[in-house]
């Protein structure tokens, strides 16, 4: 299967059957895909006049307990922000998949990870996370989507599958689960009272200040037990590794090749693989940083994840930079000479 079509398929597969979004490449196929099952399925397909008016859509069928996705692509999620914001205020579990493209602006169709800041360190306004997982194959794309869900269920948190363009166009082999989703009950939706309890409430406005600040450090606390539970990564020939490659999507595709091949010319790099962008990885890199002798943030931006990269290695070790942007992926052979060149270059 396409990726993008991976997604929208496990997205069935996990319970969801609420859908609204609006087409934009690349991730167009999520919606044209859901466009074709959901009225099959007894689902709602709704391509909405506007990805302000889809995320409100989603806020609105999320406050009644249902699982409910909306899709974009960089610019597009740009638009969703502040419905964002008002998910993760409300403590609403949502899932919004970003497939990216390159920027800012319209940039072109190309893929990117460069909405990385925007994806880990907020995005809209106030103080919140979402959970954001990044996948690095198609079988990857179908997994954390259903996971996806559970985990925004789990903590009632937003969360976000973010891929580069690459992983939605792409297609490989996929193996789809076959077994009905777990529901877990939400006593906080709007399901109406049938007069036998009392009136739920699904808000974000606190117009007590000190109300505000202890529902703030609340949803704080439940971010900490998601960072100290659900953090996941790869590790990959990191048990000897001089050399520490960081890198997700397909840039850790094309990492993992680059790590084989300096294996063989004597150079022992590892790779360690964020499947978490938030919550980040950072107990690894921090174990890592007292073994290794440099780091290369490998990614398809200027360079944003570099800076959690130095974070979580209490920059111990230098950590350089291999990039590319606009659209284009780092060649095999540039993250190679990366490599080579932060071993020293003799080998």
């Amino acid at each position: 299967m396409k990726g993008n079509e991976a997604i929208a398929e496990a997205a069935i597969r996990a319970g969801c059957r609420h859908y609204f979004g609006y087409p934009i490449t690349p991730q167009t196929e999520v919606a044209a895909y859901m466009s074709k099952r959901m009225p099959k399925i007894g689902g709602t397909f709704l391509q909405a006049e506007s990805e302000v008016a889809a995320i409100n859509m989603v806020y609105g069928v999320s406050a009644a307990g249902k699982r409910v996705m909306t899709s974009s692509s960089s610019p597009g999620v740009s638009l969703k922000q502040e419905g964002i914001s008002y998910l993760a205020g409300s403590d609403l579990p949502a899932l919004i998949v970003n497939v990216q493209r390159g920027g800012p602006g319209l940039g072109g169709i190309q893929p990117s990870q460069s909405d990385y800041f925007q994806a880990t360190k907020g995005g809209g306004h106030g103080d919140y996370h979402l959970i954001v997982l990044a996948p690095a194959s198609v079988q990857e794309m179908a997994d954390l989507t259903g996971l996806a869900f559970d985990l925004a269920d789990k903590y009632r948190m937003p969360s976000m599958l973010l891929a580069d363009g690459t992983m939605g166009q792409m297609m490989e082999p996929v193996e789809l689960p076959d077994k009905e989703p777990e529901m877990i009950e939400k006593p906080w939706a709007l399901t109406g009272t049938q007069m036998k309890r009392e009136h739920n409430i699904v808000n974000s406005l606190y117009l007590d200040p000190e109300e505000l600040e202890r529902i703030n450090f609340e949803r704080y606390e439940r971010y900490k037990k998601v960072a100290e539970n659900e953090t996941r990564y790869e590790s990959y020939m990191m048990d000897d590794a001089e050399i520490c490659i960081v890198a997700f999507g397909i840039a850790a595709r094309v990492s993992k090749n680059a790590v084989n091949a300096a294996r063989q010319k004597g150079v022992k790099a590892g790779l360690i693989r964020p499947i978490t962008l938030w919550p980040f990885p950072e107990k690894p890199i921090a174990e890592a940083a007292d073994k290794v002798k440099a780091f290369i943030s490998v990614e398809l931006s200027m360079g944003q994840m570099i800076e959690d990269v130095k974070l979580a290695s209490s920059c111990k070790k230098p950590v350089y930079l291999c990039n590319r942007t606009g659209g284009m992926i780092p060649s095999f052979d540039q993250v190679l000479d990366a490599i080579m060149n932060a071993a020293g270059g003799d080998k």
